[in-house]
């Protein structure tokens, strides 16, 4: 079940320096988040408003040098040979991402009105990066700094998953182990995101649970939005009915 959170109020919502709706999917590896991104897209676009679909990392210049590094294609020379890139360079490289991706995609689709719904955002640099770094939790602070800047998200969207469920699905769909797969990160990274909220304190957190068939955790997904958002929605439908009737 979603956790009860309070809908967004538009009508008190002052502050917002957008009129467009923010939504961020989240979780470990193999938990859905890209699958149910898509579907969340396409659930939200049958209601009627306009949606942009991204990622992160993004597609951009940087968001492709990343992929590189998480796809084990690009490494750090060393002294020694190869090696990967340490935690506190992956984290720079995210946050630079990060901020491009909010100034070429999210931030245009917001101003217009418009929802965008991203599979990850700085939520999976705050657990990512500090179940990497050798001082552990102690590193968010300076993480949290990096990403000072970017916009918060309205919702995020944490897909609960057990690891070893998440592990199994990551399996059945081949290919090399990505950078953060191994089974002791993402055991770390399930503990993590169940408490998701503490990362990020000021944030709409829910957390769904993302076991059982896709359609079935694809119906929980809309729903804990639909019930966060349902300022937006009813507000986007009284807009977008004619006048008159």
């Amino acid at each position: 079940m979603p956790t009860s959170v309070p809908p967004i109020s538009r009508a008190s919502d002052s502050g917002r320096r957008f009129p467009g709706l923010f939504v961020v999917l989240e979780g470990i590896d193999g938990c859905g988040s890209t699958t149910h991104a898509k579907l969340l897209a396409k659930a939200i676009k049958s209601r009627g408003p306009e949606v942009v679909l991204t990622c992160e990392p993004s597609t951009g210049p940087i968001g492709g040098l990343i992929r590189q590094v998480l796809q084990r294609r690009l490494f750090v020379p060393d002294a020694t040979g190869p090696r990967n890139f340490d935690w506190s360079t992956m984290a720079l490289l995210f946050a630079a991402d990060r901020m491009d991706h909010l100034d070429s995609t999210v931030a245009p689709a917001l101003r217009a009105g418009q929802v965008v719904v991203s599979d990850r955002y700085d939520l999976s640099s705050l657990a990512y990066q500090s179940v990497t770094a050798h001082s552990g939790s102690e590193s968010i602070p300076w993480i949290r700094e990096l990403n000072a800047q970017a916009l918060r998200p309205d919702v995020t969207i944490v897909i609960d998953v057990p690891a070893e469920v998440a592990e199994e699905r990551r399996r059945s769909r081949g290919g090399v182990e990505e950078l953060f797969e191994a089974r002791e990160i993402q055991a770390k990274l399930a503990t993590v995101y169940a408490r998701a909220e503490e990362l990020v304190p000021n944030d709409r957190v829910l957390h769904v649970n993302g076991t059982g068939e896709v359609q079935e955790v694809a119906s929980r997904v809309f729903e804990a939005l639909i019930s966060a958002a349902s300022g937006f929605f009813r507000e986007f439908s009284t807009a977008s009915k004619p006048s008159g009737t």
